[in-house]
């Protein structure tokens, strides 16, 4: 699919391209020479220990509007599942009813966190046939699942940990899925009302996802994304880029032709203390997916919404803000730097423009899966310049919480 060509979910969000250009940073690529063509996301899918309550702070803190639902009342005896929107994103939180499901044991291992990246394909077929060719391990063979709404073809493969990438194809035949997720989902529709004023969305778009794996095994990772799904080496931090006095990690950036989808992959490097990664694979019990990156046109109004609703972000010195060559490296932004430090935004600027970022701290108990939220003017990095402060704010955390 070229860039200009957008996806059904960012069509539905009234999303146009000059915006989703801003957003995440498209890019024009040749669809037809690509072995695993990959339209963008499907859905970001979580486990965790209470879906109908994450399902609620979703809607109620986040902004997320509730399309769709499986559980007991539709003869799902496993679990309860709320799919949830916002803009071309989609979230399905899923939560064990049955005592045996095999979502208690993966809840009792890791906590809350995302078990599948599923991606829309144009064509699971050809995806599958390439993942087996460059020696994937397939988790799931191509397969229909239908309804009174139409017809959808998936398969998923393994990834990192016990992440998994579900491949599906939402158009067969001509005929897109008119249904609210899958199969086995029903529309739904929240009772929760926003309050007044409250914005239509909080974010539009997904940027990246961040995979934390363990020592030595990010070139492996980075090699499987190149290998079966034909991604391409966006960017590297390596060394003095990516470390503080106390910690440090290595990060490579692969994305898909087109760049919707995007994955930083980080590991832990050798220190004097235990960096945010080793924090991470202690407390996921390995390998997984540590931030989602949110994109929003106006960072300083879906901040300021989040701050009321009770979203805790991770704090940014003023030494920060007032360093003259910081200054000096970003030069003009759309609003005052002032304005950046009475939230605690970051900023940084490259050869193609310059983003604003913040980081939630972690969003349930265990000190793992945080979301950044992210505007872009032209940037198609991942704000390298603010690595450092970014890692010491996040030490002083581990700090408290007797981790570093």
């Amino acid at each position: 699919m070229p860039h200009n060509t957008l996806t059904a979910q960012e069509t539905e969000a009234e999303l146009d391209l000059e915006q989703l250009q801003q957003l995440v940073g498209l890019v024009d690529y040749d669809a037809s020479t690509d072995p695993f063509p990959v339209s963008g996301w499907d859905a970001i899918v979580f486990v965790v220990g209470n879906a109908t309550q994450t399902a609620h702070y979703y809607q109620s803190v986040w902004g997320m509007e509730l399309v769709g639902y499986s559980g007991p009342e539709n003869g799902n005896r496993d679990h309860k599942a709320f799919v949830l929107k916002s803009g071309s994103i989609r979230f399905v939180v899923k939560g064990a009813v049955a005592p045996d499901s095999p979502l208690v044991t993966h809840h009792a291992t890791h906590g809350d966190g995302v078990v599948d990246i599923a991606l829309e394909v144009p064509d699971v077929d050809k995806c599958i046939a390439q993942a087996e060719r460059a020696g994937a391990t397939v988790l799931d063979e191509p397969h229909d699942v239908a309804d009174e709404h139409g017809k959808v073809r998936i398969a998923a493969i393994a990834t990192y940990g016990q992440t998994r990438h579900t491949l599906v194809q939402r158009v067969i035949d001509g005929r897109r899925y008119e249904g609210a997720y899958l199969p086995g989902y029903t529309a739904a529709q929240s009772t929760y009302v926003k309050r007044e004023g409250a914005p239509k969305r909080l974010f539009q778009a997904l940027d990246h996802i961040v995979g934390n794996v363990e020592l030595g095994k990010m070139d492996e990772w980075v090699g499987f994304y190149n290998r079966v799904m034909g991604f391409v080496n966006m960017a590297e931090f390596i060394g003095d880029d990516i470390a503080t006095d106390y910690s440090a990690l290595m990060s490579k950036v692969v994305a898909n032709g087109n760049h919707r989808v995007k994955f930083p992959l980080n590991e832990p490097a050798i220190a004097k203390k235990r960096s945010q990664i080793d924090e991470y694979l202690d407390f996921y019990q390995g390998p997984g997916a540590q931030h989602l990156a949110l994109a929003t046109g106006d960072i300083l109004r879906t901040v300021d919404e989040l701050r009321k609703e009770g979203v805790e972000f991770l704090s940014t010195p003023d030494a920060y803000y007032e360093d003259p060559e910081l200054r000096a490296r970003i030069g003009q932004v759309r609003v005052p730097v002032e304005e950046l430090q009475k939230r605690g935004i970051l900023v940084d600027r490259d050869e193609d423009g310059y983003l604003l970022q913040i980081f939630t701290r972690p969003l349930g108990d265990r000190p793992t899966v945080f979301f950044e939220i992210i505007e872009r003017h032209g940037s198609l990095g991942f704000g390298k310049g603010n690595f450092k402060a970014l890692f010491e704010s996040i030490e002083r955390e581990q700090d408290k919480r007797g981790n570093l």
